[in-house]
Formats: C-alpha cells, sequence, structure tokens
C-alpha cells in the first residue's frame, strides 16, 4: 500500500489528506500546531468544512489516517504549508515551505515522490525545492521526483470542488508527472492536465490574477458609476448579457489567502506588470472608497459609532484571512469612530465580535463590508428603529432593496451612484 506524509493540515493539505485516505491510502498528517494534532487524534476537525466531518469520521474507523507532529518515511511526501505574503517586500514568504522541505529530507528515500501543493512563484521548484532535497544527497529526476500540483478549492465547497474540478499537474520530469496523475486519480474527477513544474506554478497565479483584474475593473466601473449617477449593478448585469463579456462584482476589497496575494508572487521578479499592480493597488484602495462613503454620511455626528456587518472575506463562511475589513476598521478608527462588529459565521477576529442588537444599538451607520446570505433576509424596519442615525452603506448590495411602506430608512449604497 502506498503512503503518503501530508505536511501541514489547514484549510487544503488536511482535506486533501482524508481524500486520499478515504481512497485506500495510508496517509500520515504532520503539522507543529499540538492543538491540530490533538483536536484530529480525537477524530474531530480543527476548523469548520463541509462535509469533512464525516469524512474524518469514516477515516478513524478505517484507521487509514492519523496525525503527527513528526514526519515520517513515506512513499509520497505532500507539502500544503501556508505561504505568507511579505507585505513590505511584496514577495511570497517561502519560510514554511522551505522547513516542510528540510523535514523531509531527513527521510527521504530513493524512489519517493515529493508534490508542492503550496502556491508558490515560477522556478521555485526548479530553483528552490530541488535544491533543498538534494541536501539529503539523493539526485532529483534520478532517485527521488519532483512535481506542482496547485490547489483549485474554495473555503465552503472544498470537498465538492476537490473532487471535482479540474487539477493541473506539472513536474521536473516525465516520471514526476506519471507518478502524481497516478496518485490524484484515486479521488479527482476532473480532468488532470498535465505540464511542467513552472507552468503550473504560473498557472495558480495566473488563475487568481485574472479574477483579480477583474474585481479591480469592476471596482473602478463602480466608482465611474457614482460619477455619472448610474446604477453600477444593473449595468454590470446587462454588460455581461454579452457573449464575451463576464465582469465580476465590485465590493470593499479583495480578501483570502489566494486572490489577494497571489498576484504579488506572480509579479516579484517581473519587470513587465504594470496592469497586474495597478489592479492590486486599486483593489487594495477600496476599503478607503467604503470608508469615504461613510464620512459622507456621518459628517457632523458627534462620536459616530460605526457598526460592520462582516468580516469574513467572502459571504458564509468564517475565514478572515486577508479580509479588506481589518483595513477598514484600522482607518475608521483613526478618523475617531467606535467600530462594533456584527458577523454570524466568525468567532475569532482581532476585534470583539458582537450580537446583532448590541451591534446595531445606537448606531450611527451600518457598513456591510460581506455578502452573507443573511443579511438578504433583514429586517431594515427594525434595525433602523434600534439605530441612533439610520445610516447605511452597502458595499456588497445584499440587503433587501425596500423598506416597508410608511417607513424611510436612509440608505446610500457604495459603488451604486444614486440609488
Amino acid at each position: 500500500m502506498t503512503k503518503i506524509c501530508v505536511l501541514g493540515l489547514g484549510y487544503i493539505g488536511l482535506p486533501t489528506a482524508l481524500l486520499f485516505a478515504n481512497n485506500g491510502i495510508d496517509v500520515v498528517g504532520v503539522d507543529i500546531n499540538e492543538r491540530v494534532i490533538n483536536t484530529l487524534k480525537g477524530c474531530s476537525m480543527p476548523f469548520e468544512e463541509k462535509g469533512f466531518q464525516e469524512l474524518l469520521e469514516e477515516v478513524c474507523k478505517k484507521e487509514s489516517f492519523r496525525a503527527s507532529m513528526k514526519v515520517e518515511e513515506a512513499d509520497v511526501f505532500l507539502v500544503a504549508v501556508p505561504t505568507p505574503f511579505d507585505a513590505e517586500l511584496r514577495m511570497a514568504d517561502l519560510k514554511y515551505v522551505v522547513s516542510a522541505c528540510e523535514m523531509i529530507t531527513t527521510c527521504l528515500k530513493k524512489g519517493n515522490l515529493v508534490i508542492i501543493e503550496s502556491t508558490i512563484p515560477p522556478k521555485t521548484c526548479e530553483k528552490r525545492i530541488r535544491r533543498i532535497l538534494e541536501q539529503s544527497g539523493l539526485k532529483s529526476s534520478r532517485d527521488f521526483y519532483i512535481s506542482h500540483c496547485p490547489e483549485r478549492a474554495i473555503p465552503g465547497n472544498t470537498l465538492d470542488e476537490m473532487v471535482n474540478n479540474d487539477r493541473v499537474i506539472g513536474g521536473l520530469d516525465e516520471k514526476a508527472i506519471e507518478l502524481t496523475r497516478d496518485l490524484y486519480l484515486s479521488f479527482v474527477k476532473g480532468n488532470l492536465y498535465l505540464t511542467t513544474s513552472t507552468t503550473a506554478e504560473m498557472i495558480k497565479l495566473m488563475e487568481n490574477t485574472y479574477r483579480d483584474v477583474n474585481i479591480a475593473l469592476a471596482n473602478e466601473l463602480g466608482m465611474l458609476a457614482e460619477d455619472y449617477n448610474i446604477n453600477i449593478w444593473e449595468a454590470i448585469e446587462i454588460a455581461n448579457k454579452h457573449p464575451r463579456v463576464n465582469i465580476h462584482k465590485p465590493g470593499p476589497g479583495v480578501g483570502g489567502h489566494c486572490i489577494a496575494i497571489d498576484p504579488w508572487f506572480l509579479t516579484e521578479n517581473a519587470n513587465n506588470s504594470s496592469l497586474i499592480t495597478l489592479a492590486r493597488n486599486i483593489n487594495d484602495s477600496m476599503p478607503i472608497h467604503v470608508l469615504k462613503k461613510v464620512k459622507e454620511l456621518v459628517n457632523g455626528i458627534e462620536n459616530p459609532v460605526i457598526t460592520v456587518f462582516g468580516v469574513a472575506y467572502k459571504g458564509d463562511i468564517a475565514d478572515t484571512r486577508a479580509t479588506p475589513a481589518i483595513k477598514f476598521i484600522k482607518l475608521a478608527e483613526k478618523e475617531g469612530y467606535s467600530i462594533k462588529i456584527y458577523d454570524p459565521f466568525v468567532r475569532e477576529f482581532e476585534y470583539p465580535i458582537i450580537g446583532l442588537e448590541e451591534a446595531v444599538e445606537g448606531s450611527d451607520c451600518i457598513v456591510v463590508l460581506t455578502d452573507h446570505t443573511e443579511f438578504q433576509e433583514m429586517d431594515l424596519d427594525i434595525l433602523c428603529q434600534r439605530m441612533r442615525n439610520r445610516n447605511i452603506v452597502d458595499s456588497k448590495n445584499i440587503l433587501p432593496k425596500q423598506s416597508k411602506p410608511g417607513f424611510k430608512c436612509n440608505r446610500n449604497v457604495v459603488l451604486l451612484g444614486k440609488t
């Protein structure tokens, strides 16, 4: 039986490990976080993700998965550790990837396959990973094999996307590609596209950069729509009826571990990246634009109280990685505003999360920063009655469009022009 050692049991590493373990492969999952390991040893998921608690219980029964803090000898090593963004240098910080590969060298033996799932800049496998692993004394493409298989999954729908999405597999040589393909065929139902490691590295970054640039276009169109006093959401909907147009949605910025940072990974060692850099700057500036709309509404109010609806980076999940809400909140605090936060999904955050009624009570302006489905169903009449001043900035166009007859809730919806 093939044995896989998965390094990194986060949002991607752990689901990947469980899917392999559920398909006839012996898997040991390794993480340096003792809490994560102890939680998994109790057959409980360390984070919420649809379908994976049941999958974990299944592999616990099969005894095909176990968690450990130590790397073990295996046939395959899979690296799925985080790749932080160095904001000062605008570069990928590879310290966790490097550390994981250094751990592997102590157990690496002939015939092994090393797969990097972590997001990395182009040429990383060829120039960095290969050199680290060859410190074992073994030679890449002769004694062991290296490939890159970037994930394509979104929080909240990880299980379905990991199984059904197409995957890209890139290797330093044909043998690495072949071994990796055969392994992922154990659970992936989508197509597997085979290429070089550097091409695979670039494809992952290209996919998220495309989305980032498209969002930046939507955000700029939204600000132009304000100048022309039109509804940008209606305009985008109609424009997208064109068979070759697909404009994304505007909003308060871009968050998450991928779209907000992958473009910088792509451009960190390149000169020809003006458009990508401009798009990043536009999206990073959106919390400033949202705050501008808030300032217009609360101008003249003494000691304004601002209520933030949603700090997750996208709707209906608890993930706050790189959320634009952080920048908005910090900027609002610098203006002297008091901040209260309500999010029905997020439990752990840099700022306190409070209940809905407490968050709205005495507020001068509600600012919607996340498109949680719950917000679509809110009774704006009740919310406004609890507020000191009835102002709402809806940067996601998610709140109900009408109040009940006879009650007027003053709303200013960001990026919609006049409504």
